[in-house]
């Protein structure tokens, strides 16, 4: 996966960088979701819940044109989100 850096829409919160946005996209447990709502698929932007190599939670919101990621917002998970993942990763190890 190719990352587009340039020129971020936001504010990185200092408690995550780069490089862990990009472990999430790697998480094998990673939640990719193409919103509902209208406004979010007009414009083509897909969420994901995924877990850095250290073991961060990260919410993300992106696009992309089949090559490129770019990320639009990132921040931390809130404790909604770590207990959707969770649950979904608790699902996928009772399947196996």
């Amino acid at each position: 996966m190719d990352f587009d850096w340039n020129n971020l829409p936001f504010s990185l919160d200092r408690s995550i960088s780069l490089q862990e946005i990009e472990e999430a996209f790697e998480d094998p447990f990673a939640v990719k979701l193409l919103p509902d709502s209208p406004r979010f698929s007009v414009q083509a932007r897909f969420f994901l819940l995924g877990s850095s190599a250290r073991g961060s939670g990260i919410f993300v919101v992106y696009k992309t044109n089949g090559r490129q990621i770019r990320v639009i917002f990132a921040r931390p998970f809130q404790p909604e989100d770590q207990f959707f993942y969770q649950k979904r990763v608790n699902q996928a190890l009772a399947s196996q």
